[in-house]
């Protein structure tokens, strides 16, 4: 059984005391901080630099997450895996040669991850599993660019069909994650939760962390 971890993501953290959310989220045990960059082209949002891994990497231990949400990531991997990066991952949809692009995150010591937006099907990253390029595929559970979106159910088809392809890798989720949504994906295949909105707004954010990684477990793979 994959690890079950629990992410939060810094996009939902008070811009103006970033360091502080950061420090806060690991102190409430997070299993890793994830990083959401946002190009303005790819998504019609624009968020976080290689500046602020770094400011993160400086104030936390724990292990960085960056999702790459850029048309062409080809031209910034370098930057994020020297400012402090663990896992980089990009899209499938990207503008890029995809696998070249993944042994280079390799080459620069960090784990490589796949996205995949919503309405792109399983079958897209079939290949990377097989030839084993991967470490973390992510599934979007919203259209990515924006945070406090509702969870997409139908995601969880495509879950369980990774699942199924590769039982070792890591299965991510993001986008609409909740105490409720948690459970009903972990069920359906996944081990990794990013939340945002969700963790941020918690007074106890210790207490729900281990709610949801114990909640989780409880349910993992159930309806694979």
């Amino acid at each position: 059984m994959p690890e079950i971890q629990i992410l939060p993501s810094i996009l939902a953290a008070d811009i103006g005391h970033l360091a502080d959310g950061c420090r806060r989220a690991a102190a409430a045990g997070a299993d890793q901080l994830h990083v959401d960059v946002m190009d303005g082209v790819f998504v019609p949002n624009i968020s976080f630099g290689p500046d602020v891994v770094k400011m993160a990497r400086a104030e936390v231990d724990i292990p960085l997450d960056v999702h790459l949400m850029v048309i062409e990531p080809q031209y910034h991997v370098e930057a994020f895996a020297e400012a402090g990066s663990d896992t980089i991952l990009i899209h499938i949809e990207a503008k890029c040669d995809v696998e070249q692009v993944l042994a280079d995150i390799r080459g620069l010591g960090c784990r490589a991850g796949i996205t995949l937006n919503p309405e792109t099907p399983a079958e897209s990253i079939f290949q990377c599993l097989e030839n084993r390029l991967v470490d973390e595929v992510l599934c979007m559970s919203v259209h990515p660019g924006f945070g406090g979106q509702q969870y997409l159910q139908y995601v969880e088809e495509k879950i369980v069909q990774i699942r199924r392809k590769a039982e070792w890798v890591d299965i991510s989720i993001d986008g609409g994650i909740n105490g409720e949504t948690a459970q009903t994906a972990a069920a359906h295949g996944v081990n990794m939760f990013v939340a945002g909105s969700y963790l941020f707004k918690q007074a106890d954010m210790k207490g729900e962390i281990s709610n949801l990684r114990k909640s989780a477990g409880d349910n993992f793979c159930k309806a694979v």
